[in-house]
């Protein structure tokens, strides 16, 4: 008996936890929208992307979205490939702005943050996170 007075004391604790797992923005009536792609070509492979949403604090959703546009950019191109340099994020009133910076390539580049372009736009459509 004790031991499920323990558990059942536990449960509300670990219900709000879980909660919080939940993204930033998630719930009813929740909708991001996403605002237009600026891209600014800072040498023949290096590609700098604008990005913004609203509806969402989420870093993850904003720098999907300018991932997504990296990937279509790339494919744009006749690359296959992208590298993620780095990505700055701000609040921007009811959303978030993202400057990302990527490398894109024919092959595959080195490093840890590759992406195949052709795979990921896949994923972002499957997602419904718009492309350039």
């Amino acid at each position: 008996m004790r031991s499920f007075l323990t558990l059942a004391a536990l449960v509300p604790g670990l219900l709000a936890g879980l909660g919080a797992c939940a993204p930033a923005g998630a719930g009813a009536g929740a909708e991001i929208t996403y605002g237009g792609v600026e891209t600014r070509l800072l040498d023949n492979d290096l590609v700098g992307f604008d990005v913004a949403i609203a509806g969402s604090h989420n870093r993850a959703q904003v720098t999907a979205y300018a991932t997504c546009a990296a990937a279509q950019y790339a494919l744009i191109r006749g690359y296959g490939f992208a590298r993620h340099v780095r990505t700055n994020v701000t609040r921007d009133g009811a959303g978030l702005r993202a400057d990302a910076i990527y490398l894109i390539s024919s092959a595959l580049p080195e490093g840890l943050r590759t992406i195949d372009a052709e795979v990921t736009v896949a994923d972002c459509r499957e997602r419904g996170i718009p492309t350039v």
